[in-house]
């Protein structure tokens, strides 16, 4: 739980008794390998931050291709907040990349977070800022050419390449595995 409120800490202080609450609230959770954290045709239902492994965000496009739209590492929240706060159907799924171990809040025990801290909704607001920002940025620039998207990535993910699998990061470049390869092989 440590890292859990460490992370919380950057974003505003709770006294020892805050600190207890927000880990009663908590559970411990892993994912293997390719299981969902949330999954599209659901809605979400929980929030959680990862402790070790990474997690991505894809859909399926209307030709029923995978697309990959970001990766969230260690030291993240990740939830489909938009989705978990309206309490409608997700169209997005949040899979494991990796193996992972999460701190993970129910919506209602995230919400009773709210009810029982003063000051709770700020350093939520800002956590979530942040988590929304993870979710969005650094996506590749389609007009790029491959291997500069590539580099990009690398770049933005420095730790990710070798940890997932070449297929998320080939779908979320908006390549093929195979020109993946060869760029690098060129590059490398």
């Amino acid at each position: 739980m440590k890292e859990l409120i460490d992370y919380i800490s950057k974003f505003g202080n709770l006294n020892r008794q805050q600190v207890n609450f927000v880990e009663s609230m908590a559970m411990r959770i892993e994912l293997r390998k390719d299981e969902y954290f949330s999954e599209a045709g659901k809605i979400p239902n929980q929030v959680g931050f990862i402790v070790e492994g990474v997690i991505r965000g894809c859909y399926y496009s209307n030709k029923g291709e995978e697309i990959t739209r970001c990766f969230i590492g260690e030291n993240n929240l990740v939830a489909d907040y938009v989705n978990l706060e309206a309490n409608v159907i997700s169209a997005e799924y949040l899979q494991a990349c990796t193996p992972c171990k999460l701190i993970v809040f129910s919506k209602q025990s995230w919400e009773e977070l709210s009810h029982t801290i003063v000051g709770w909704d700020n350093i939520k607001n800002k956590m979530v800022q942040m988590c929304m920002f993870q979710k969005s940025r650094k996506g590749p620039v389609i007009s790029q050419n491959a291997t500069t998207r590539y580099l990009e990535f690398m770049k933005n993910y420095p730790l990710l390449t070798n940890r997932v699998p070449l297929a998320y990061i080939a779908s979320y470049l908006g390549i093929t595995q195979q020109s993946l390869s060869r760029i690098r092989k060129n590059i490398g």
